[in-house]
């Protein structure tokens, strides 16, 4: 069933993945979406889309939001110290039905305010300051990015689970805004040795958001991806994960991550992302090499406690940003 479900998602990814998509690079609107959400997500190199039983999956693969029979509640609230003083935040709350799945709902925020203003956009000539079609008169304006979520998923047998979400999401700078609707399809798979689960998940399939005449599509991606416990012995654990994803704007990537444990009270780990970070467009012979990217290796760790039949964990990470500053980021995860 599961190699059924993967083939089948994987041949969607090409019908929904055309060989040109290249061309629309620089265009995708509602780009928030393609930053990581959650402190534990990006210190595994955002190669998470075999992680399980947590509400914060709903920003990554629906399917991982599906709660085991002995779960019942699952929690997370992230914030994002983003370049550019841009700020960004995100809560999941999930909630296992009562002999059913699983429903979460979850909400991204991200933006900035108090922006300065320059209604002639610094056109001192009156033939071309009349073109700028600027209505607002306001000497600051505001920038902001909204997405509310709701996902389900169940496990529709003991090693499988699988997922939906259907989100909103909205866009508006100084009085402009744009709106689309999305959907996000994913599937876990537990093998069962080694703690070892693939993952298949396609996000953001839905319509364009139209600023003006202009229409922008979504960050649409497909990936697959899987992790393992090699060392689960004693009191200390190793996970490692790996991720290929191929977004709808930008080349394939692959995303590796890695996380040692201790007692399960201490958590460290790191990620890259390969052909991401680094990346150049190659030049040309009237100029060098451009940067494509500045994201470089993250780094983080958490530390988790049970307190009155709650786990509770917080977890930080740190991104190394190329030319600005780097990325700083928490999170807390409440679970019972």
């Amino acid at each position: 069933m599961m190699r059924t479900i993967l083939i089948t998602l994987f041949l969607t990814a090409l019908i929904i993945l055309p060989a040109d998509a290249q061309r629309k690079a620089g265009r995708n609107g509602a780009a928030f979406l393609e930053i990581g959400v959650g402190a534990r997500e990006v210190g595994l190199g955002s190669a998470v889309s075999s992680m399980a039983n947590d509400a914060n999956q709903i920003f990554w693969n629906p399917a991982g939001t599906a709660l085991g029979s002995n779960e019942q509640f699952s929690a997370a609230f992230s914030y994002t110290s983003w370049i550019a003083d841009l700020e960004y935040g995100a809560v999941a709350l999930g909630y296992k039905l009562p002999g059913a799945g699983t429903l979460t709902l979850g909400a991204q925020f991200f933006g900035i305010n108090d922006i300065p203003a320059n209604r002639q956009n610094g056109y001192v000539d009156p033939d071309l300051a009349v073109l700028v079609e600027d209505f607002e008169t306001s000497a600051t304006f505001d920038y902001s990015d909204i997405a509310i979520s709701l996902s389900y998923a169940q496990y529709v047998y003991d090693k499988l689970a699988l997922g939906a979400t259907v989100k909103f999401i909205n866009e508006s700078i100084d009085g402009v805004s744009g709106s689309a609707i999305a959907f996000d399809f994913g599937s876990v798979y537990s093998i069962g040795v080694a703690g070892w689960q693939l993952a298949a998940r396609i996000s953001n399939l839905g319509s364009d958001i139209e600023f003006f005449t202009q229409d922008n599509p979504l960050p649409l991606s497909f990936s697959i991806g899987t992790s393992i416990y090699p060392v689960n012995s004693g009191n200390t654990r190793l996970m490692l994960s790996v991720d290929t994803i191929k977004p709808l704007d930008s080349e394939q990537q692959l995303r590796s991550g890695a996380e040692l444990s201790f007692y399960d009270l201490l958590f460290l780990r790191g990620g890259y992302k390969f052909n991401y970070s680094g990346v150049d467009d190659g030049g040309t012979s009237a100029r060098d090499a451009v940067s494509t990217s500045i994201e470089g290796v993250s780094l983080g760790g958490g530390i988790q406690y049970v307190v009155g039949g709650y786990a509770v964990a917080f977890d930080y990470a740190f991104t190394e940003m190329d030319l600005l500053d780097s990325v700083h980021r928490i999170s807390l995860r409440i679970g019972k």
